[in-house]
C-alpha cells in the first residue's frame, strides 16, 4: 500500500468505492458508537482495576497473573489490529464492530466460569481479539470510512463518550461485584455486549458494500502524494509519537495512586486527586469539539504532548501543585485520544485510513501491554522519583518529535496550517 499524504482526489475516489451513507443520521451513528465504546472499554480494559483483587482473593491466583491477563489481551489486540484495519477498509466497520461485541461477550462468559489460571488467560485471549476489533482504533476507522475527511467531529464526539468509560464502569463494576460477585459481574457485562452493543452496531451503522476505497462524498480535496520514502518516514514518526503518548497514559493510569501515596498522600485523598483526571479529559475534548474547525489536528497533538509533559514535570516536582499537574495531564491525554484518530486522517487522507489505523495500533497496543511492568521494575530499581524522571524525559521527547513532525509536514506540503 502506497502512503499518500492528504486527502484523495474526488476523481480517483469516484472510481474506487461506494458513496457515503448520507441518508443515515450521523447523530444516531455517533451516539451508538459512543455508548458502545463506554462498555467496550469498561468490560475489558478497565475491568481488572476493580475485579483483579476479588478474582485473586477467591481463586488464590497471583495478583500479578490476574492483572497480567490484560497485558496478554493487549498483545493479542495489537497483533490483530492490522488485519482488523484491512477488514474495515474492505468491508466497512459494521461487521467488525458487531463481531467485537460477540467476542467480548464470549471472553467475559469464559472468564465467569474460569476454574483454572489457564482458562482465565484463555478468556483474555478472546477478550484481546474483542478489544482489537472494538476499541478506539476500529471505531475511528469505521467513522473514517463512513465520512472521510468529515469524520473529525464524529471522532471527537466518540472520545467524549469514551471519556466516561471508567466513570461509569468502575462504580458499576464495584457495585455489581459487592452485590453479586465478580463472576456474575462478568456475565452481566457479557449480556450488555450481546443485548445492547451487538444490536446497536447492527441497527445504527449503515450496511456498506465491499469497496477498495471511499466514495466521492467522502473524499477530501486533491493533495500531493508523497514518494515512498517520505510517506514511510512520516508514518513511522506519527506511529512513534502516538505510541509514546499511549505508553505514558497507560503507565500513569496503572501507577498514579502508587505515585501519590509515595508523596505522603493518604489513599482516600489520592483517589480524590486522581478523580481530577477524568473531568480534565472531558473538558479538553469539549473545548476541542468547538475549536477544531479552526486548526489542523497536528496542533491538537502538539498541545496534548505539551500538556502531558508539563503535567508529569509538575507531578515529579512535588505536593504543592499536584492538583494542577493532574489537570494538565488529564487535558493532555484527553486531546491525545482525539489526535490519535484525527491526525492520521488529516495526513494520509481517507482512502486507506482504516488500514493505516490498524498499522498504527499494533505498536501502540504492544507497548501498552508491557509498559506498566517496565514502570514497576523501574520503581523497584530507582524509586518513584526515578520512574517519574523517566516519564518526564519520554514526554519531553514526545513533544520534540511531534514538533519535528509538524515542521516536516509544513516544509514538504505547503501551505500547511
Amino acid at each position: 500500500m502506497r502512503l499518500q499524504v492528504g486527502g484523495v482526489s474526488a476523481a480517483n475516489a469516484a472510481d474506487t468505492g461506494t458513496s457515503a451513507p448520507s441518508h443515515r443520521d450521523r447523530r444516531i451513528v455517533i451516539t451508538a458508537v459512543g455508548i458502545t465504546q463506554i462498555f467496550a472499554w469498561g468490560s475489558s480494559y478497565y475491568l481488572p482495576a476493580v475485579l483483579a483483587k476479588p478474582i485473586a482473593a477467591e481463586t488464590g491466583w497471583s495478583l500479578t497473573f490476574v492483572i497480567g491477563g490484560l497485558s496478554l489481551g493487549l498483545v493479542v489486540a495489537g497483533l490483530a489490529s492490522p488485519m482488523v484495519g484491512r477488514t474495515i477498509e474492505r468491508f466497512g466497520g459494521r461487521p467488525v464492530l458487531a463481531i467485537s461485541a460477540v467476542l467480548l461477550a464470549i471472553g467475559l462468559l469464559i472468564l465467569s466460569v474460569a476454574g483454572s489460571l489457564l482458562v482465565y488467560l484463555g478468556a483474555w485471549l478472546v477478550l484481546g481479539l474483542g478489544m482489537g476489533a472494538g476499541l478506539y482504533d476500529p471505531a475511528f476507522a469505521t467513522l473514517g470510512r463512513l465520512y472521510g475527511q468529515a469524520a473529525r467531529p464524529a471522532i471527537t464526539a466518540v472520545t467524549l463518550f469514551g471519556g466516561f468509560a471508567s466513570t461509569v464502569c468502575w462504580p458499576l463494576s464495584a457495585f455489581l461485584e459487592a452485590k453479586l460477585g465478580w463472576r456474575e459481574t462478568c456475565v452481566i457485562y457479557a449480556m450488555l455486549q450481546l443485548l445492547m452493543a451487538l444490536p446497536a452496531h447492527i441497527w445504527a451503522l449503515p450496511r456498506e458494500e465491499s469497496a477498495k476505497g471511499l466514495g466521492p462524498g467522502n473524499a477530501g480535496a486533491a493533495a500531493p502524494v508523497a514518494d515512498g520514502r517520505s510517506g514511510v518516514g512520516i508514518f513511522v514518526l506519527l506511529a512513534t509519537v502516538i505510541t509514546l503518548g499511549s505508553v505514558l497514559s497507560t503507565v500513569i493510569s496503572v501507577h498514579l495512586l502508587t505515585v501519590l501515596q509515595a508523596r505522603g498522600i493518604a489513599l482516600a485523598a489520592a483517589v480524590g486527586l486522581g478523580a481530577l483526571v477524568g473531568p480534565s479529559q472531558v473538558g479538553a475534548r469539549t473545548i476541542e469539539m468547538f475549536v477544531a474547525r479552526f486548526h489542523h489536528p497536528i496542533w491538537t497533538k502538539l498541545v496534548s504532548t505539551f500538556c502531558v509533559a508539563l503535567g508529569l514535570l509538575l507531578l515529579w516536582n512535588g505536593i504543592p501543585i499536584i492538583s494542577i499537574a493532574l489537570v494538565f495531564y488529564g487535558a493532555g491525554i484527553g486531546l491525545e485520544s482525539i489526535a490519535r484518530g484525527t491526525l492520521p486522517l488529516a495526513i494520509f487522507g481517507a482512502a486507506h485510513y482504516p488500514a493505516i489505523m490498524g498499522r498504527i495500533a499494533r505498536p501502540s497496543l504492544l507497548a501498552q501491554a508491557v509498559a506498566p511492568t517496565i514502570a514497576a521494575a523501574l520503581i523497584e530499581a530507582v524509586g518513584i522519583d526515578g520512574m517519574l524522571a523517566a516519564l518526564v524525559f519520554a514526554a519531553i521527547g514526545n513533544t520534540v518529535l511531534t514538533a519535528l513532525l509538524f515542521l516536516l509536514l509544513r516544509s514538504r506540503f505547503p501551505p500547511f496550517p
